[in-house]
C-alpha cells in the first residue's frame, strides 16, 4: 500500500522533470559567434515591419519562414556588415524588448527606440541613427485635420503608445483627454477609425505611412514654437545595448560612417518598399475584395500561426489534464501510518497547493514573462521559445484541471470507494478501475472548455515572441494598415477553431455515453412472455 502512495509521488515529480527537459537544451549558450541578435516588432512600419519574402533587402525573421524589412532593418544590416556578423532578426513584442535584451536573448534593440533618461537607467544607447519630429495622427474628416498648434487640440480625446515618451507630452496640449496608452500602433490606428479617440502622438515617418496609405487619415505636423516640447534625446531614435557592452565604440563607429544623407535616402526608400504602398488592383485591373487581398498577402502567416495555436493549446490542455490527473490522485491517497512518509506526503501536498494557488492567481501574461525572461536573467538559461511556451501553458492548465479533476473525484458517490474497498481492491484499483473511468467523464465538458480556453489565451505568449496567430494578425495589421479588415478574418479563424473543437468533443461525450436508449430486461422478458 505504501508503496503505491509513494509511486505516485514519483511519476508525478518524474512527469514534471520530464515536461522540463526540453527547456534547457540550450542553457547558458551565449549568441553564436558571427551572429548579431536584433529585438524588433517588425510591425512599427517605416521603421520595421513584416513581410512573405526577401524582397527589397529584408531578412528572415528567426524561427519564422516570414521576413522583416524597414528602415531599422537597413540600419542593422550596416552595422552587422561592419561587425562581420550575421544579422538574425528576433521578432519581439515592443514590452518585451528590454526584457529580452536584459535577460540576453537578444544583443541589440534596433526598433525605433528612443534613448529616454528612464530607459538609460536599464541599457546603454548609442548615438542616435534617426532624428525625427512629434507629429499627430487624425482622422481628415474632423475640425483637427486643420490644426496647426497642438492648442487646436484642446479637449480631444488623445493617446499614445505605452511605455514611450509619446505618452508623457500629451499633458501639454490644454483642456486635453488624455486616454490610456495602448500596446501598439495597430491598436492605436484601430481606435482611431472607430471613433474612439480623436488622435494619437506618434513620430514623422510613421505619420507619413499612415496618411499614405489609409486617405482617411491626416498627419498633423507643427512649428517648433506650436509643437511639443522636447529635449533633443526624446525624438532621437537609437540602438539599444546591455550595460556595460563592449561594443558599443564599435557600434557608434560604425553609425558615424553612415552620412545624414545616406539615413534620409535608406528611410525615404523604406517609406517607398513598405507592403501596405502595393497597389490594390490585381493584374486584370479590378479592383480586388481587400479580404482576399489580406488573405493573398498574408494567408501563409496566418496558417503558421493557427498551426502553432492549436500545437500550444491541444498540447498543453493534454499535458495539462494529465496533470490534474495525478494531483488528483496524490490528493486521495489516505495518510500514511509511517509518521516519516505522512510528514513528506504532507510537504509534498503542500507544494502542490503552493503550485495551483500561484498559477491559478497569477495571469498566465506574467507568467510567460517571469518564466522565459526571469530564469535567463536570474540563472543564464536560454530557454527554446515554443517549449517554453509549451511549458507555461502545461502548468498554467494542470493547475485548473487539478481543481477541476477533484471536483470530478468528488462527484463519484462515496460508496462505490467503500464497496470496492469491501471486495478487496486497493487504493491504487479502486482509483483505476471504478473512480478514474468515470471522473475522465465527469470532466469532458471541462476539459473541453479548457481547450477553448488555452486556444484563445495562446495570443498573451507574443510576449515572448511566440508567433502565434494573433501575433502573426496584429503584424498584418501593423503593415498593410487594414485593421478592421485583417482583425476580423483572425476573429472568423478563432470561431472557427473553438467552434470545430467544442463540436468534437461534444461528439466524444456522446461517444463515452453510449446509446441513448438501452433495452431494459423487463421489456426483454415481456416480449419473450409474448412470443411463447
Amino acid at each position: 500500500m505504501n508503496r503505491r502512495k509513494f509511486s505516485v509521488i514519483a511519476l508525478i515529480a518524474l512527469f514534471i522533470s520530464f515536461l522540463g527537459a526540453p527547456l534547457v537544451t540550450r542553457a547558458d549558450e551565449k549568441t553564436p559567434e558571427g551572429e548579431l541578435r536584433v529585438g524588433m516588432e517588425a510591425g512599427y512600419a517605416p521603421f520595421n515591419w513584416t513581410q512573405k519574402d526577401d524582397r527589397n533587402g529584408a531578412v528572415r525573421i528567426q524561427g519564422d519562414k516570414a521576413y522583416a524589412g524597414g528602415y531599422d532593418v537597413q540600419m542593422a544590416k550596416k552595422i552587422a556588415d561592419k561587425m562581420n556578423r550575421k544579422l538574425v532578426v528576433v521578432k519581439t513584442e515592443w514590452d518585451g524588448l528590454l526584457p529580452a535584451l536584459q535577460s540576453g536573448k537578444i544583443d541589440a534593440i534596433i526598433a525605433g527606440m528612443s534613448p529616454t533618461a528612464e530607459r538609460r537607467k536599464e541599457v546603454d544607447f548609442s548615438d542616435p541613427y534617426y532624428e525625427s519630429q512629434l507629429v499627430i495622427v487624425t482622422r481628415k474628416d474632423t475640425d483637427y485635420a486643420k490644426a496647426t498648434s497642438i492648442k487646436d487640440f484642446a479637449g480631444a480625446k488623445i493617446t499614445a503608445q505605452l511605455s514611450t515618451f509619446h505618452y508623457d507630452v500629451i499633458p501639454q496640449i490644454p483642456d486635453v483627454k488624455k486616454q490610456e496608452a495602448m500596446d501598439n500602433f495597430p491598436a492605436m490606428r484601430v481606435a482611431l477609425e472607430s471613433g474612439t479617440i480623436d488622435g494619437y502622438v506618434s513620430e514623422r515617418p510613421e505619420g507619413v505611412t499612415a496618411e499614405s496609405v489609409n486617405p482617411d487619415l491626416k498627419m498633423v505636423e507643427f512649428d517648433k514654437a506650436d509643437g511639443f516640447q522636447t529635449n533633443p534625446e526624446d525624438v532621437q531614435v537609437s540602438v539599444g545595448m546591455r550595460k556595460g557592452d563592449p561594443e558599443m565604440a564599435q557600434v557608434n563607429q560604425i553609425l558615424a560612417g553612415i552620412s545624414q544623407d545616406d539615413r534620409v535616402e535608406v528611410m525615404d526608400q523604406a517609406i517607398k518598399d513598405q507592403p501596405a504602398t502595393d497597389e490594390t488592383q490585381n493584374s486584370s485591373g479590378k479592383k480586388e475584395n481587400v479580404f482576399v487581398r489580406i488573405l493573398k498577402q498574408n494567408g501563409s502567416m496566418f496558417l503558421r500561426g493557427t498551426g502553432m495555436t492549436l500545437l500550444l493549446a491541444i498540447v498543453g490542455t493534454t499535458v495539462g489534464t494529465l496533470i490534474g490527473l495525478l494531483v488528483g490522485v496524490f490528493r486521495t491517497i489516505p495518510e500514511s501510518d509511517n509518521s516519516a512518509k505522512r510528514g513528506l506526503q504532507k510537504v509534498f501536498g503542500w507544494l502542490l497547493n503552493a503550485y495551483i494557488e500561484i498559477f491559478r492567481g497569477t495571469p498566465m501574461i506574467v507568467q510567460s514573462a517571469v518564466i522565459y525572461y526571469g530564469i535567463a536573467m536570474a540563472f543564464g538559461i536560454d530557454l527554446n521559445r515554443t517549449a517554453a511556451a509549451l511549458f507555461i501553458v502545461s502548468i498554467n492548465t494542470g493547475a485548473y484541471m487539478s481543481e477541476i479533476v477533484r471536483g470530478g473525484i468528488f462527484a463519484v458517490d462515496q460508496g462505490q470507494f467503500e464497496a470496492a474497498h469491501a471486495i478487496g481492491m486497493t487504493h491504487g484499483q479502486t482509483m483505476r478501475k471504478v473512480v478514474l473511468p468515470q471522473v475522465l467523464r465527469n470532466i469532458l465538458p471541462a476539459t473541453g472548455n479548457e481547450l477553448v480556453i488555452n486556444i484563445k489565451d495562446t495570443s498573451v505568449l507574443s510576449i515572448i515572441s511566440v508567433s502565434e496567430l494573433f501575433f502573426q494578425g496584429k503584424s498584418a495589421a501593423g503593415t498593410n494598415y487594414m485593421f478592421f479588415q485583417t482583425y476580423f478574418i483572425i476573429c472568423v479563424i478563432y470561431f472557427v477553431l473553438t467552434f470545430t473543437a467544442t463540436r468534437i468533443l461534444r461528439a466524444v461525450e456522446k461517444k463515452m455515453d453510449g446509446p441513448s436508449a438501452y433495452v431494459r430486461l423487463d421489456d426483454v422478458d415481456v416480449a419473450v412472455g409474448e412470443d411463447k
